[in-house]
């Protein structure tokens, strides 16, 4: 008996897309490497901030995400668009297995690291800046002496590298495996399967390194990528491709601007989510807040880091039982107003469980904004271009994590965390009011269910 009927049994049935077999396997291979993802994010963070205590060097990591987000974005999404998307995933993770376990090699092995020339020279640089920004730390306490410290960034550059040309195929290979019916209920599950990796992954992020220390960590990531590949590589497609056309100028390459710039919907949705996590995004102080506010060490801070992911997968629980919105647009705007509302009681808050309830709230509203906007790429984009589109809304999403990680080191280093953070949630709530006034469709878009493409 074919599973497809029952996987689309009804509208509203919540499990439509978790009744396809190999959706299930796609969906947890991609968990079990995003827990691995999201403890090396929070064990970076913790151990470049151990080495260095210096706010600039936690923003400098999303610098060095950032720049492979923006040069290569688009080409990945090429690439998906003309290329198995499976294959281009196993390549990539098979790659991020390998850099995996050099950050291990790294971690342990740090101290026997020779201060070569060019090793000297990059912390000289990384010093400099520091000592640009930094104008509220005690020079005395920065430090920019650990001779792996640019080999860790520099590895850390290529996980990024890797892990971009991975993304527009990782998203853009779900309507490959399920009905159209069921789309929007497989990206619910795939947005709730990732809040259950980023609450699971720092919050044993934090244990690991009390108990195994840090290469324990990039040990463990290696491993679940592994697992990763092998679930994947056993996946067949439920409506294989049609083979694509070859993309040959500048505008196919650029066809997922184009569209995205004419769907007004689809651009006010990303553009909300870009300002919001580039304004209101503190998750790259929360080493500092950890260690230096709320004072609660490596294990708070895995909390902490799971603290949003517990709001988003509650969420996410709970409008998968729900009927579909009818009201999407309004929902929305409501949803980023209150991340930003949170996002500024977090800043402000001295108590630790305070600071904890905050960030849950902070998840549930992205959920939500994560949801409508992925499903509106997913719906309203035909197949040929899924990859290009998602490749461009790759930027808005990532450029707004890293370089909004930027901005808020940089900006916690001139003015500290609490003022950076305060100040981001506000302007974002100021730029929802902005994104509401000028694009009425956004407000007026009502329910998902009978979207589809053009």
């Amino acid at each position: 008996m074919s599973s497809v009927p029952a996987a689309v049994a009804g509208p509203h049935d919540p499990y439509a897309a978790l009744r396809i077999p190999h959706y299930r396997a796609y969906l947890l291979g991609s968990w079990l490497a995003s827990i691995g993802l999201q403890a090396v994010n929070v064990t970076v963070a913790w151990e470049i901030y151990q080495w260095t205590h210096s706010a600039t060097a936690l923003g400098l990591v999303g610098l060095g995400n950032a720049i492979p987000l923006l040069a290569l974005s688009l080409p990945a999404g090429v690439l998906a668009d003309r290329r198995d998307r499976r294959r281009i995933i196993i390549l990539a993770q098979l790659t991020i297995i390998a850099l995996s376990v050099a950050l291990a090699l790294l971690s342990v092995y740090h101290a026997r690291v020779p201060l070569w020339g060019p090793l000297r020279w990059g912390n000289g640089v990384l010093r400099h800046l520091a000592g640009v920004f930094e104008h509220r730390a005690d020079p005395a306490g920065l430090r920019f002496d650990e001779p792996a410290l640019p080999l860790m960034y520099l590895v850390l550059f290529l996980l990024a590298t890797a892990r971009i040309l991975a993304w527009p195929a990782r998203t853009s290979i779900i309507p490959w495996l399920v009905p159209i019916e069921a789309l929007n209920n497989a990206i619910t599950w795939n947005s709730s399967a990732f809040e259950v990796a980023t609450m699971v992954g720092p919050a044993l992020a934090g244990f690991l390194i009390v108990g195994v220390g840090f290469a324990g960590v990039y040990l463990l990531d290696a491993l679940l990528g592994a697992v990763y590949c092998v679930l994947l590589a056993r996946v067949v497609y439920l409506n294989p491709p049609e083979p694509a056309a070859a993309i040959r100028s500048w505008r196919g390459l650029l066809a997922g601007v184009e569209f995205i710039w004419r769907k007004q919907v689809i651009l006010g949705a990303s553009t909300l989510d870009l300002f919001a996590t580039l304004l209101g995004g503190a998750i790259a102080l929360l080493p500092m807040f950890a260690d230096d506010v709320l004072h609660v060490g490596p294990i708070g801070l895995g909390w902490l880091r799971a603290a949003p992911s517990i709001g988003a997968f509650s969420m996410a629980v709970w409008t998968a039982h729900r009927p579909p919105l009818r009201r999407t647009g309004l929902t929305l705007l409501w949803a980023v107003a209150g991340f930003g509302a949170a996002i500024v009681v977090f800043g402000l808050s001295r108590w630790f469980w305070l600071s904890l309830v905050a960030l849950v709230l902070t998840g549930a509203c992205d959920n939500i904004s994560v949801v409508v906007r992925q499903s509106l790429v997913q719906l309203l984009t035909p197949d040929a271009l899924r990859g290009r589109v998602t490749g461009v809304n790759q930027i808005f999403i990532g450029s707004s994590n890293e370089v909004g990680a930027l901005r808020a080191g940089l900006m916690a280093a001139w003015l500290g965390p609490v003022a950076s953070t305060v100040f981001g949630g506000a302007c974002t709530i100021a730029v929802v009011l902005a994104v509401g006034r000028a694009v009425p469709s956004l407000r007026k878009l009502g329910g998902l269910h009978a979207l589809r493409p053009d």
